[in-house]
This record gives C-alpha cells, structure tokens and sequence, in this order.
C-alpha cells in the first residue's frame, strides 16, 4: 500500500499529518458524511465505503479511574467498560463527556481519531485488529478514513492489544 495524501496533496488533519512524518503506508479513504442515524458513525463509514465492518474501527474515549483512556474498536460491536479498566490497570471505566474527549484530543466526535490527538491517553485496541492485514480509522474529521497495517496504529498510539470489544452494535 503507497502512503497517499489528502485531496490536493494536503495533509489536513493533525492525524494525516503524523502519519506522514512517522512515515508509515497509509490510504486516505473519503466518504460523503451523512446524518450517522441509529447506526452510528462507525457503521456508517463501513458502508458509505463498502468495507467489511469487523475491519473498521471506532476511536472511543472513557475514563478509567478518573483519567482519559483511548479505545479502539470494531464498529460491528462495542466497547467493553470492565476489559478497558483491567487492560489500563484500573477499576472503573465510565464513556468520557463529549466536551471533554473533544477538548482532550482535538477532534470533534464522529472523527476522532486515534493518531495525532492533542493530549496523549493510554490506548488499547481491540485484540481482533491483531490478525487484520490493515485497519480502517477515523482520520480525524468526519467523512475522511484511514486504512494503515494495526501494527502501525499500535506503535504510533503507544497503545497495546487487549480484548475489549464485544459483538454486537448498541445503538
């Protein structure tokens, strides 16, 4: 896969941007945004762009503890609250505020992504992102994805693999 760039060669979000000085492959994939519904940002994004959704993921912030968390998920299902605060050594997970997840990276929800956030949390991805070839993220603004090799996403995040995502969408 040959590292692209954004419409018109520009790099427009911080997390393109870090993706293009980490110098890792990536493909930026565009969508027309719409109204996300019952379905979900996520969702939405899979099937605007045709990809499987076990291959897209969500970027969900939490507070475990207190302190924000990153996760990272597979749009098909959710975020499991308990498995984040043990895979982050703490004891209680709780959805972060929409002010505060947006304050804290910099992005606005429905394109938070986990590359390039403002303020650096500690980040889990979902163990079933380990066996995939490449992943699909939010490249930080609604409408726009990006597909890298989860390696890439691990190391750039400083995150780790835990399981802590379940089957099954809830609205």
């Amino acid at each position: 896969m040959a590292k692209k760039k954004a419409s018109g060669g520009k790099l427009g979000t911080p997390a393109l941007v870090a993706l293009d000085k980490a110098g890792v492959a990536f493909e930026v994939l565009a969508y027309e945004a719409e109204p996300h519904g019952e379905a979900g940002y996520g969702l939405t994004a899979a099937g605007a762009l045709g990809l499987d959704p076990a291959t897209v993921f969500k970027t969900l912030m939490a507070r475990v503890d207190g302190k924000l968390a990153c996760a990272i998920v597979p749009v098909s299902g959710h975020l499991d609250l308990k498995a984040l605060a043990k895979a982050v050594g703490g004891k209680k997970a709780e959805m972060a505020a929409v002010p505060d997840a947006e304050r804290a990276t910099g992005y606005v929800v429905g394109g938070i992504s986990p590359l390039g956030q403002k303020t650096a949390s500690p980040t889990v991805v979902d163990a079933s992102a380990e066996g995939l070839e490449l992943v699909t993220v939010s490249a930080g603004a609604r409408g726009l994805q990006v597909r890298l090799a989860p390696a890439d996403l691990l190391r750039l995040t400083r995150g780790r693999y835990a399981p802590i995502g379940r089957d099954g969408h809830l609205p």
